[in-house]
């Protein structure tokens, strides 16, 4: 299992989120990732969900 990062801030630059999780693969990350999202209604804020070694899977500046 990988390890992954994702944040979102809304449009001040607050942190909305900042959790770490855990996935078999990128893809299944970055369901697990716009899943968090949904359910936190971060989904159409500023967001990034990167791997362990910092390559970006997610992005919405």
């Amino acid at each position: 299992m990988k390890q992954y990062t994702l944040t979102a801030f809304d449009a001040k630059g607050t942190k909305l989120l900042d959790e770490k999780f855990e996935a078999a693969s990128d893809d299944e990350a970055k369901q697990i990732g716009t899943d968090k999202l949904t359910e936190k209604d971060a989904l159409h804020t500023t967001h990034r969900l990167v791997n362990s070694v910092g390559k970006l899977l997610l992005f919405r500046p």
